[in-house]
């Protein structure tokens, strides 16, 4: 059976090259007659896989000494809890900018623990927009700043990182991380689950610059304490090995085929190019995002006809084209087109788009 292009926001599209390595060794790693998958965590063979993986990621993110690289389980959304619990110990204030569901879910677990502010939202756009930010919008006693910095529901994204001032940064980059370069000097913590563009689901990254760990809250449980993942170069507990295997995997793919993250970057603006260029000149089909906005990851799209736009992503899937059904919360379509989807795959899709809109139109 042929593979299909698979457009979903996550678990999304792996590179092929990376499966096949991984079928390769799935039975037996190397030479040492077993799979990564029954490997102690505290052997010397997992230990090298594990320091590799930290050490690409470091090199590919061009990550400062004085960050801590944690391997973490639980998603991104177990950081909506983890980042107050360590972060917000000062003055138990944190100030939110709102641009989509997982922000405001951010923002609701954080007013569990001290006070919450909204600073700003685009909620009143139904997300399509990215607020205006000044640095005066701040609060001066914030113990930190979160946002989300790509929005995959919405199709969002920054393109100008938030002025904080001395007031640490703290970013949900689930969904562009390794799309592109990042100044991971300008945040105080970045986080992000790994099923967007670095493996499969179940393995959550954690940036975090050295001094602001240690200081937990005194309810914090010992799991969710940055300093106790730190001391232990994340193998407190039994990590989720085979997923950090994998993202070893995609980093030395993404070194081989592209070099770095300015060349990656490249790579998805010509992407995602080929279909916003084909949507703002189609009769039927209309993206909804600002242009400026706009992500290089997330595009949803709509015909304005709720059934043409069930029509679409039933024929589109009989077509190959699988993951195209917008989220439950918006609806419409959502092509969401991470770093393994190839330009062959949104040509395609592209091609299938402009024979629907001729026979549908």
């Amino acid at each position: 059976m042929a593979r299909v292009y698979n457009f979903s926001a996550g678990p999304s599209v792996l590179p092929e090259k990376v499966l096949r390595k991984a079928a390769e060794e799935l039975v037996e790693f190397g030479s040492t007659g077993q799979s990564v998958m029954e490997m102690s965590h505290r052997s010397k063979e997992y230990e090298a896989i594990h320091n590799e993986a930290e050490a690409l990621l470091r090199e590919i993110m061009e990550i400062p000494d004085n960050y801590e690289v944690l391997f973490l389980q639980g998603g991104a959304s177990s950081q909506f809890t983890m980042v107050p619990m360590n972060l917000m110990i000062k003055n138990r204030k944190a100030d939110f900018v709102l641009t989509g569901q997982w922000a405001t879910k951010a923002y609701k677990e954080a007013s569990r623990y001290g006070q919450a502010n909204i600073v700003a939202s685009s909620k009143d756009k139904t997300f399509s927009y990215i607020p205006e930010l000044d640095k005066s919008m701040f609060s001066k006693d914030a113990d930190y700043v979160h946002i989300c910095y790509n929005n995959t529901i919405y199709g969002t994204k920054f393109t100008e990182i938030p002025d904080t001032g001395d007031i640490p940064l703290v970013a949900d980059i689930s969904s562009c991380i390794l799309s592109e370069p990042i100044d991971v000097s300008r945040f105080g913590l970045l986080y992000a689950g790994a099923q967007k563009n670095m493996a499969p689901a179940g393995l959550t990254v954690v940036i975090v610059r050295k001094d602001l760990i240690g200081n937990a809250m005194d309810i914090t449980p010992t799991m969710f304490n940055y300093q106790i993942h730190a001391e232990n170069k994340s193998l407190y507990n039994t990590p989720p090995c085979y997923n950090i295997y994998i993202l070893g995997l995609v980093l030395k793919w993404i070194k081989e085929e592209f070099g770095d993250l300015n060349k990656m970057k490249e790579h998805n603006e010509k992407k995602a190019a080929i279909l916003y260029d084909f949507l703002d000149s189609s009769k039927l089909f209309k993206a909804t995002v600002n242009k400026k906005d706009r992500s290089l990851m997330n595009v949803p799209f709509v015909t304005g006809n709720e059934e043409l736009d069930a029509k679409f992503v039933k024929e589109a899937k009989e077509a190959g084209f699988v993951n195209l059904k917008g989220h439950r919360t918006v609806g419409g379509m959502r092509a969401s087109i991470y770093n393994a989807m190839p330009i062959e795959g949104v040509e395609k899709l592209v091609e299938f788009m402009k024979e629907f809109e001729k026979n549908n139109a």
